[in-house]
């Protein structure tokens, strides 16, 4: 049996702005603007007096009655991006070659990992900030799929391939993820 109607609703809270524009949906806060276009679900957006966002559907089947949790998850993660924003930190791990880690434009070189001549490189995605100090590596901005995105390219940029794993444990590996950057 179906349901008539799975609704969803989302506590804007002060200092954050939703307008919803034909399931085009725009954040605004204190850390930038976030915009993301939901016009390929079959689901209905509304924002209600600038505290509430309402995501429904009426007489969903099992896919459409999903999704409406699932949008509700990402525009969650949009007020919490531009709010306080993301940050992963990763750590930098090495037994017999020293790795060093650069940035530039928008992609993190890694050199002499496991004593390769050539820098592997992984791509820096969206407007991310990433930042090397002595064995740690940051990434941060506000939108949570770039940062999370980023974060996962650097650290399989140095996938050990073709060698025991238990003995070669050299790489980046995120080690902590936050909501919130001071």
């Amino acid at each position: 049996m179906r349901l008539p109607e799975i609704s969803r609703t989302i506590q804007v809270p002060d200092g954050v702005e939703v307008t919803i524009d034909r399931k085009k949906v725009t954040v605004k806060g204190e850390k930038g603007v976030l915009t993301r276009d939901f016009s390929y679900v079959p689901i209905s957006l509304e924002a209600k007096d600038d505290k509430t966002v309402r995501v429904w559907a009426e007489w969903p089947r099992k896919k459409e009655a999903s999704l409406v949790g699932t949008i509700t998850s990402h525009i969650q993660n949009m007020i919490t991006g531009v709010e306080k924003g993301f940050l992963y930190k990763l750590k930098i791990v090495f037994s017999h070659f020293p790795i060093s880690v650069k940035v530039q434009d928008k992609v993190v070189l890694i050199e002499n990992f496991t004593g390769e001549r050539r820098p592997r490189k992984a791509k820096i995605i969206g407007d991310i900030k990433v930042k090397v100090e002595t064995d740690d590596v940051t990434v941060e901005g506000i939108n949570l799929e770039e940062v999370s995105q980023t974060a996962a390219n650097i650290e399989q940029a140095t996938k050990v391939k073709n060698k025991d794993p238990r003995v070669f444990l050299d790489g980046l590996y995120v080690f902590e993820r936050k909501e919130g950057i001071e």
